[in-house]
């Protein structure tokens, strides 16, 4: 193995996240129901090949680079992503409670560690997943297009995420955020 690969930078890292924000960004649009006649099930074949297999083998790479942190949740979320694309269509409390156990690893990585973008778009991974298991235990449709609308954040930041190193744009949140707004810092 390669000593000199840096773990959660480089190519390995950007395709990633890119895969994460292109299947994000598909899934979110999909259940907000914002465009007529496009739906989540629309998005399972990019959740299928992107989300699931690219994101997958992104993962297995990361980890052979020694990125421990990017490959786990590229990895793991890419099972997930097939999972779901693959599953026969659940309803009601069986899709709630695939969507809760994936909300639950979303947590997972969002407590984590690791860069302060990533955890912003897995926290709200989170709060979509949570939202939408919700919205299937109860029945409720506007739960559902709310949680669409926090995956569709989620799938921007990632792609930000991604975009930013190579595109020399601020990537590091501020700590400062906590008590006077958002700031970014190069």
């Amino acid at each position: 193995m390669d000593k000199d690969v840096s773990a959660g930078s480089g190519i390995t890292t950007v395709a990633g996240r890119l895969a994460l924000g292109i299947t994000l960004l598909a899934f979110g649009v999909g259940h907000t129901a914002v465009i007529d006649g496009v739906s989540a099930a629309d998005a399972a074949s990019i959740a299928q090949y992107v989300g699931g297999i690219a994101l997958f083998v992104a993962g297995l790479v990361a980890l052979r680079e020694g990125d421990a942190a990017g490959g786990t949740a590229f990895s793991v979320l890419g099972a997930l992503w097939f999972t779901w694309a693959v599953s026969e269509t659940a309803s009601g409390n069986g899709a709630g409670v695939f969507l809760l156990l994936f909300a639950l690893v979303a947590l997972s990585l969002t407590l984590a560690g690791g860069d302060r973008l990533g955890q912003v778009t897995y926290g709200l991974f989170f709060a979509a997943l949570l939202l939408m298991a919700v919205a299937e235990f109860a029945g409720g449709e506007g739960l559902t297009k709310v949680g669409g609308w926090f995956a569709v954040a989620a799938g921007a930041v990632a792609w930000y995420a991604a975009t930013a190193a190579p595109a020399h744009w601020p990537a590091a949140l501020s700590r400062r955020a906590a008590g006077g707004g958002v700031t970014a810092t190069g």
